[in-house]
């Protein structure tokens, strides 16, 4: 059959031959689209939260700090927990001012949601002008501030948030065979109890402000990290 054609040609395109039993395809799934955290989602009825407990050497009393988590995309394989709020309980009263602003201000930011790795330094690097202090195991920190930064640290490790610097099983053996070696060497007895569980003549290390670096053959080797420079 021939066809005549009258107006101009502006465009073609290639036509399928039909078939007698046309495939079916399967609809489409709806995707569902993921829930970020952000400052628009509402506080659910039920939080999941964990308390800590520190004693810092600065205050009279110890603090209980609460970090609540909210589940976003519960039931799916994008499932996650994600701060939400903190509160912060003690019954020394001397920091409850700055204590509760404190506390405010970091739950505004984890319900922001995003990258939270910027508070944990910010907070770690607050000096007290008085000096800082050994925690229990020999941890040195700069302040009360950075303590709690410390605490957050540590819960945003536990949620996956942060990743954990673990060593080797062949590097945690090598600590343990260098600290049985110096300890049976220096034996000498010392009244420092902040050395926590580390020998007792350890020095602080320069990378985990931990008391726990010991010198042998003529290398500092820190007895926590693992971190070790040689002279």
């Amino acid at each position: 059959m021939t066809v005549k054609i009258s107006n101009k040609i502006v465009g073609y395109r290639v036509k399928k031959a039909d078939t007698d039993a046309p495939s079916e395809q399967p609809a489409a799934q709806p995707e569902t689209s993921l829930v970020k955290m952000n400052e628009y989602i509402e506080r659910p009825e039920f939080l999941v939260g964990t308390t800590y407990k520190i004693k810092p050497p600065v205050a009279e009393h110890a603090m209980y700090i609460t970090i609540n988590d909210i589940v976003l995309n519960e039931d799916t394989d994008h499932e996650s927990r994600q701060p939400y709020e903190v509160f912060i309980n003690s019954k020394s009263m001397e920091h409850f001012q700055w204590v509760i602003a404190l506390t405010r201000v970091i739950s505004a930011v984890f319900r922001k949601g995003g990258d939270l790795t910027f508070l944990v330094e910010e907070l770690r690097s607050v000096y007290d002008p008085n000096g800082g202090y050994f925690k229990k195991g020999g941890v040195f920190m700069p302040s009360l501030v950075a303590e709690i930064g410390a605490v957050i640290e540590k819960h945003l490790k536990a949620v996956g948030l942060m990743e954990s610097e673990e060593m080797s099983e062949t590097t945690k053996r090598i600590l343990a065979e260098k600290r049985a070696e110096f300890e049976a060497n220096n034996t000498t007895a010392t009244n420092d109890d902040k050395a926590g569980d580390f020998p007792p003549n350890a020095t602080m290390c320069g990378k985990c402000s931990t008391k726990a670096v010991i010198v042998m053959d003529g290398c500092a080797t820190c007895l926590s990290c693992g971190d070790s420079k040689c002279g």
